[in-house]
């Protein structure tokens, strides 16, 4: 897969927590090329450690807890081809590590809270994209992880919960009204506990996205798995709206060898995408995932091919 960029292909991933985020993130750069993609979570450039933050009663949701500024110092080095010493949040323990040397990529994918939160930051990128998942689901998916993976206890996470709900509807949600798409899991009609393999989604197209000729992939698609509607976005602004139908596409294996086939893969065979951990943390996949992300990377390419032309 090439490029024929002066600079490299960037995307920035933006959502709440839990929103699944890294997992999207994860299956991009499998599309892309694993040793041909940077990425970068925008954790890592968390001013506190998690028990200082505690100390001063501030969450990892609220700018002045990032720094931001040397993220977009770093965002622009890689963007000229530079490499940055990143700074490291680890996880697990909730504790600064020491940087690290990263070089640039030919893409590059930057993930985390607060991607799209300065007009530096948002004119960085060539695809700006805000994961909105139902409200219900991302919190199951919160509870899933930082209980079954994180090791947190019931009530340390529902006290979480309610301080970091005041600086994600502050500072995380206004940042979809900068996104070119948005794209929204949610549970079937029929089964509103669903959280893994089964969901539908909804892509967010707005104007800002060059737009892409999906014409063949809908016909494809017939059989219900996929379509394209227009709508009128929660700002009441017109949009194209690009349907998954979570059960329909459990059967759709040809839709992803569609879109692979129309990708400049090298001939690469189709990686792994569409993988999540599940409640268990058991690997897990679905297709409506591996989809979206198939489609993301082809908005992805195009939108870069449309301003290099410009």
């Amino acid at each position: 897969m090439t490029t024929t960029r002066d600079h490299p292909v960037i995307i920035g991933i933006v959502g709440d927590s839990a929103a699944g985020k890294t997992t999207l993130a994860e299956g991009l750069a499998q599309i892309l090329g694993p040793e041909r993609t940077l990425s970068i979570c925008t954790d890592d450039y968390h001013r506190f450690a998690r028990r200082e933050r505690a100390q001063r009663g501030v969450t990892p949701h609220h700018p002045d807890c990032n720094y931001l500024d040397i993220l977009e110092q770093h965002i622009y080095l890689l963007r000229d081809a530079q490499p940055v010493l990143k700074p490291v949040y680890d996880h697990d323990g909730g504790r600064l590590k020491a940087p690290e040397y990263v070089e640039p990529a030919p893409f590059i994918i930057v993930e985390g809270l607060l991607g799209l939160s300065t007009q530096r930051l948002r004119d960085a990128y060539d695809v700006k994209l805000y994961l909105d998942p139902q409200t219900p689901l991302r919190l199951r998916w919160k509870f899933q992880r930082d209980i079954g993976f994180g090791g947190y206890a019931v009530e340390d996470v529902m006290t979480a919960i309610e301080a970091l709900k005041r600086d994600s509807e502050r500072f995380v949600a206004p940042q979809r009204a900068y996104a070119d798409m948005v794209v929204c899991f949610c549970p079937p009609d029929d089964d509103p506990e669903e959280s893994g393999s089964r969901l539908d989604v909804r892509h967010i197209l707005r104007p800002t996205l060059p737009s892409l000729d999906l014409a063949g992939l809908l016909e494809a698609g017939a059989g219900r798995a996929l379509a394209m509607e227009l709508t009128r976005d929660i700002d009441g602004m017109p949009v194209d709206a690009l349907d998954i139908d979570g059960e329909a596409a459990a059967g759709a294996e040809t839709l992803e060898g569609l879109l692979w086939s129309r990708l400049p893969t090298g001939g690469r065979p189709l990686p792994r995408i569409g993988r999540y951990r599940d409640h268990t943390h058991a690997e897990a996949f679905s297709r409506p995932l591996a989809l979206s992300q198939l489609l993301i990377a082809h908005y992805l390419l195009n939108a870069a091919q449309v301003q290099h032309a410009e």
